[in-house]
């Protein structure tokens, strides 16, 4: 095994590997054919507000994402908006993770344990998933990856009061860009508990924890006024636990294969406890309020992806005596070989079909379709996501339902008129686009608003064009004549 690290140490740091390979796997295929999801638009249209505007609206809507939103204002500012700004940071900060990946698993199995876990993240599916998209999640993994290898740091009688600070300050931070992250500091507390640590250690980690969960609370206090806006997530099934379920039985034959001892910092110490706890934790979460979503939790896969470095690691060392030429080309087969077997997935996490929709392709559409003294129409009006993100297409357009714009409203769709001023409006246009979901993901209209938009255009228009593409619909009426 001695030979094997030489071999690293005289080229680039075994760390280095992983993070360049995850970051070339982020800029292939970055713009995903130039399309953006729902979820990105969001980023998109709030990053491109005043600092002044982004505040105004996070005291009324999405103020979990406050810290993303304005650290993504900032490099709309310095860059301009574009998919490659808006994605780039997710990919640097997944190279990132994967980094912490390999050098944990260096210190705790050995450089090709900690080799293969940083080349094994960024084949990951899920991982391949977030790693491109223009949301918070990359960042709290890059950030849980650097908080473990804090612990891991001090754990190994490394660290001293700045490791503690770092450590509480990332933990803090990753609880602001999301604070279900926060769920790693229970895992880390497994961890402890697993390694039989000292009472001087529990103590300041007690201390530094308590302080970044005080500093997190009054931002957790104030997200649940808002917690309607995760009201569309459904409540927790069996068949929903199929997927932790089957990454628990592959960590924990990793870990298995690590052999674990009581008392001692292993592997799967650090890795099983960060994979499970996060998993479990928000289970149990949603069974109190439905808030099971993989991606809240994607940072839980830097112990996947230690476990299944632990367990290539032990194959290399059995394999060694017997096969030691061999032996070292183990893991470059299986990264090849896995590398081939997912290729058909990772081609789709980079097409737009990856996503709900794309808001890009149906503002060409509107740009193609529209005529002078047009108007428009969106439901639900969160589909105003199209206008925000691509205005020159809607140039000429009357937004005729909206009162008050997204901006002057502080939310994210604007304020529209009511029900009986709608169908007014609706009643004196000639031609109306309306831009909504395609029919085979459209659901079913839940707001009076909509209904009357809906209806009034069933009633008194005509169909004279009709086109859906990547997950959105656009459609042409006409009026069928005057209005009784």
């Amino acid at each position: 095994m001695t030979s094997h690290i030489a071999v690293f140490r005289r080229g680039l740091p075994v760390w280095a590997i992983p993070m360049l390979w995850t970051f070339a796997l982020g800029l292939w295929g970055l713009s995903r054919q130039h399309s953006v999801w729902r979820d990105e638009a969001a980023t998109w249209q709030v990053a491109q507000r005043s600092t002044a505007d982004i505040w105004r609206m996070l005291g009324q809507v999405d103020a979990v994402h406050g810290l993303y939103y304005l650290l993504m204002h900032g490099l709309f500012e310095c860059f301009g908006p574009s998919t490659t700004t808006l994605r780039l940071p997710s990919v640097l900060a997944m190279a990132v993770a994967a980094a912490c990946v390999t050098v944990i698993g260096h210190r705790l199995a050995g450089a090709w344990a900690g080799l293969g876990g940083g080349l094994a993240f960024g084949l990951l599916p899920a991982v391949q998933l977030y790693l491109q998209e223009g949301r918070p999640y990359a960042l709290v993994a890059a950030g849980a990856g650097i908080s473990t290898l804090l612990l891991v740091t001090v754990l190994e009688g490394r660290g001293r009061a700045m490791c503690w600070a770092a450590y509480g300050g990332t933990v803090l931070m990753c609880g602001l860009l999301n604070w279900l992250s926060l769920l790693i500091l229970p895992a880390h507390l497994a961890t402890l508990v697993w390694t039989q640590t000292l009472r001087g250690m529990w103590t300041r980690w007690a201390v530094v924890s308590a302080a970044a969960m005080a500093c997190a609370l009054p931002l957790i206090l104030f997200s649940r006024g808002q917690s309607d806006q995760v009201s569309w997530i459904p409540p927790l099934t069996w068949h929903m636990m199929i997927g932790p379920a089957v990454l628990l039985a592959i960590g924990g034959l990793g870990a298995l294969l690590d052999r674990p001892q009581v008392g001692r910092l292993s592997a799967a110490a650090v890795g099983l406890p960060l994979l499970a706890v996060p998993q479990i934790g928000l289970i149990g979460l949603s069974l109190i309020q439905p808030l099971f979503v993989d991606r809240y939790i994607v940072f839980s896969l830097l112990g996947l992806a230690l476990l299944i470095g632990a367990g290539l690691g032990a194959a290399v060392r059995a394999a060694t005596p017997r096969f030691p030429s061999a032996s070292r080309w183990l893991l470059p087969v299986v990264v090849a070989v896995t590398m081939v077997a997912l290729l058909p997935q990772s081609l789709a996490k980079r097409s737009p079909a990856s996503r709900v929709d794309d808001v890009l392709a149906v503002a060409a559409e509107v740009q193609r379709l529209k005529e002078p003294g047009d108007a428009v129409l969106f439901v639900p009006a969160a589909r105003r996501d199209t206008e925000l993100v691509s205005p020159d297409a809607f140039t000429g357009l009357r937004d005729i339902a909206l009162t008050e714009s997204p901006e002057a409203s502080a939310t994210l769709k604007g304020v529209e008129a009511g029900p009986a001023r709608i169908r007014a409006v609706v009643l004196a246009q000639w031609r109306i686009l309306l831009v909504t979901d395609a029919t085979k993901v459209a659901k079913p209209l839940s707001s009076e608003r909509d209904s009357v938009k809906a209806s009034v255009l069933k009633r008194y228009f005509t169909v004279v064009a009709d086109e859906q593409v990547r997950g959105r619909r656009v459609t042409v009426y006409e009026r069928l004549g005057p209005a009784h």
